[in-house]
């Protein structure tokens, strides 16, 4: 049977990865007649000590279940993190379906004390979603910071429809290309855990916003940061740099806490003003 790009996700992603590790990033010298400026097969395989058709057959799809200790080969000699490391185990050992059985419904609320905790953290912006981007819960600050882009707007808000569908997700962020990249990550390791109602998503999305979701779920992904800054050029505050971390809840819930304070003193100020509160509410970091 022939292998279907969707269906060759591991080796489309080591691929991915070889193709793009710059060859000082391993200490190999640059040259000047290189074709692509990432690494050749057979440097890699000289890196990882595999052969260059072991590696040949992974990325072609023609190795579906590579072992540990190859996975682990690949990934030291890439340099690979942590978090490059758990998707690397994902994509290679666990079969659609297996993590989600149940395709139970994905959480709709918060607990009492997730609540509470939220209520703690004002005038700062922190949301609770769960595993398919749905908003559960915010703070009011956040809340102040997302009204005016739209985003709360409608019964059932979902951060990643409003950043695909949504017109004034592309005006308000500058690095709206990066963000979709982050946010079709995330869905896609739950369209793989056999997630049914993250396929129920997909599938609108596909509709709603054609090729730029379709051709982010074809393409290799590596796993969703959990912090960084986001730029945001606010209808109100003007521009914004918000530096976010993503807090896990326990497993039993699938939810995220995303708290995000600000990345600089010009943007402690304009939320301040945004917020109504005091000035130096919030701090920078």
């Amino acid at each position: 049977m022939a292998t279907t790009a969707t269906d060759n996700e591991l080796g489309r992603y080591l691929r991915a990865r070889r193709e793009g590790t710059a060859p000082a990033v391993v200490d190999l010298p640059s040259g000047s007649r290189r074709r692509t400026p990432g690494l050749r097969r057979a440097e890699l395989a000289t890196l990882a000590g595999i052969s260059v058709d072991h590696l040949t057959r992974l990325e072609q799809g023609r190795d579906r279940r590579p072992s540990p200790e190859v996975l682990n080969a690949r990934a030291t000699a890439l340099r690979f993190t942590s978090a490059d490391r758990k998707h690397l185990r994902f994509l290679g050992k666990v079969p659609a379906g297996v993590m989600c059985p149940s395709g139970h419904t994905p959480a709709a609320e918060v607990r009492p004390m997730v609540r509470a905790m939220l209520d703690r953290l004002e005038p700062g912006l922190a949301v609770v979603l769960n595993r398919l981007g749905d908003v559960l819960a915010a703070t009011d600050g956040f809340g102040a910071l997302v009204r005016p882009l739209g985003l709360l707007e409608g019964r059932r808000v979902n951060v990643v429809r409003w950043h695909f569908a949504d017109d004034r997700a592309r005006t308000a962020y500058p690095d709206w290309q990066t963000i979709a990249d982050d946010h079709v990550a995330r869905l896609k390791s739950e369209v793989r855990r056999g997630d049914r109602h993250a396929t129920e998503l997909a599938d609108d999305l596909t509709v709603l916003a054609g090729g730029e979701f379709v051709d982010r779920m074809a393409a290799p992904s590596g796993p969703a940061p959990r912090s960084g800054v986001e730029r945001m050029t606010h209808p109100e505050a003007g521009r914004l740099a918000l530096a976010y971390e993503t807090l896990e809840l326990p497993d039993a819930d699938e939810q995220r806490l995303v708290v995000h304070l600000p990345a600089d003193a010009a943007t402690a100020a304009a939320l301040d003003r945004l917020t109504g509160r005091r000035s130096g509410a919030l701090r920078a970091v």
